[in-house]
């Protein structure tokens, strides 16, 4: 069952479930008490919450706590969260289906999230921006900046293929630090590959394999580019090998502390 918590007083507390404006949010798969890179999540949570003027220790506190209550067995996506209000809240949510065929849509250009560098604030406008892409027969949006440039998805980092070159949007462009994305370049590199950020409009991925990744799904490439209908998508060669390496970064979660 699903179940909200509130940090106060050094433990979490039972809440309600009120939909205040979020500050930031974190959110990771945890699979029997098995998770990928949950320090990477704790620092850019941390960092956030900091960032927002909360004291370090009593996030590190927190974060901590959060750990803890983590469920051991069973498929689980959680999230931590900084309210508009100064909560720190903890949501204990089941998993829900992952993996499975990537139908794009491309959305206008134009971007209309108020703070794309942090998670949290804009997860209202990014839900709305996924129902949109389910009504044009996809599962997940593409968001273009206002000149065209291809930024990310609304719940996904973007990634491509130029020939042996793993390439990702120009640094210039207002995307989240996507931790799975981070990692995947980190490999690349440790395995020589060149890595570049460059700026392409969504025509220029036509034919190419292009990946969307976030931390519950993993690597999914696009099989489908749902708007424009132009598009093909390219053949998908890399994508198997890249999914078991990420398949074995999960690592178990601390022990619990002796009672």
């Amino acid at each position: 069952m699903d179940t909200i918590s509130v940090f106060a007083g050094g433990e979490f507390i039972a809440g309600e479930p009120i939909e205040d404006d979020l500050l930031v949010a974190d959110s990771w798969l945890v699979v029997d008490g098995a998770v990928r890179f949950l320090p990477d999540h704790g620092r850019r949570f941390r960092a956030a919450c900091e960032a927002a003027a909360l004291a370090g220790d009593l996030v590190a506190a927190m974060w901590r706590a959060a750990v803890d209550a983590l469920p051991r067995e069973g498929d689980w996506f959680p999230r931590v969260e900084l309210s508009a209000s100064g909560e720190l809240r903890f949501r204990v949510r089941t998993a829900p289906a992952r993996g499975g065929p990537l139908a794009v849509w491309v959305r206008p250009p134009g971007d209309p999230r108020r703070v794309p560098h942090v998670k949290g604030p804009d997860l209202a406008t990014l839900a709305r921006l996924r129902a949109e892409a389910q009504r044009h027969g996809a599962h997940e949006a593409l968001i273009t900046a206002p000149d065209g440039w291809v930024v990310e998805g609304a719940t996904t980092s973007l990634l491509w293929w130029e020939d042996d070159t793993l390439c990702v949007p120009s640094s210039e462009l207002p995307a989240l630090p996507g931790v799975t994305t981070a990692r995947l370049q980190r490999r690349a590199a440790e395995l020589g590959i060149p890595v570049t950020h460059r700026r392409r409009r969504p025509q220029d991925l036509a034919g190419r394999e292009t990946w969307l990744v976030n931390a519950l799904h993993g690597i999914r490439p696009v099989q489908r580019w749902a708007v424009p209908e132009f598009l093909r998508p390219g053949p998908v060669k890399m994508a198997p090998s890249w999914q078991a390496w990420l398949a074995e970064q999960a690592a178990p979660l601390p022990s619990l502390p002796a009672q």
